[in-house]
């Protein structure tokens, strides 16, 4: 790693609103509390959380750019709601610009508003982190932390849930990926055998 992680908290602090920076620092918190409990790794949900949201404030012309400009990235994302874009700019942009080369915590941050099937612990930690962090105030997120007490997958699948329901209010298109995600998490939730 290129920075030291003051260097990157100021780096990252530097390209966002005070709010949002608020916000991270509520993900950093519960991504290492949520890594404490249910076995990640804190150092890696850390770095990850710091860098989750490092694109969000790029203007959508240079997203876009970039996307188009990686053939690596997933280019399907052009075809659906921009606020999914930086997930995945924000992980090539932590190697790229931040010397990030564990491949665990970019994707971390390439799947934190999505989800993706196979969803790795980090994965699960960073993306629920996201959710439930202390300035988070939407209608159910109380009944989100209390799940993200025993379960990163039910409180994923309530996360989920959440968002696929406030789409379908908005009459806006749900991201394929973001349902089988939440598919995924519930088969593996079902016992073998069980219907």
């Amino acid at each position: 790693m290129r920075y030291s992680r003051d260097e990157l908290m100021a780096a990252v602090s530097g390209q966002m609103p005070e709010k949002r920076w608020k916000h991270t620092l509520g993900v950093m918190e519960t991504a290492v509390k949520l890594a404490e409990r249910f076995g990640a790794d804190p150092a890696k949900a850390d770095l990850a959380a710091i860098l989750h949201d490092v694109a969000k404030y790029w203007p959508v012309k240079d997203m876009e750019q970039v996307i188009r400009d990686n053939p690596e990235l997933n280019q399907d994302l052009l075809n659906h709601d921009k606020q999914l874009w930086h997930s995945e700019v924000g992980a090539l942009v932590a190697r790229r610009d931040y010397g990030i080369e564990d491949p665990d915590i970019l994707d971390a941050i390439r799947w934190h508003t999505s989800g993706r099937v196979g969803m790795s612990l980090l994965d699960k930690v960073v993306c629920l982190a996201d959710y439930i962090e202390p300035g988070r105030d939407f209608p159910g997120v109380n009944n989100i932390r209390e799940l993200a007490q025993h379960s990163l997958e039910k409180a994923l699948i309530a996360g989920f849930d959440s968002t696929i329901s406030f789409l379908l209010q908005q009459q806006r298109v749900i991201y394929p990926l973001t349902v089988l995600s939440r598919n995924d998490l519930i088969q593996h939730l079902i016992p073998t055998g069980g219907s």
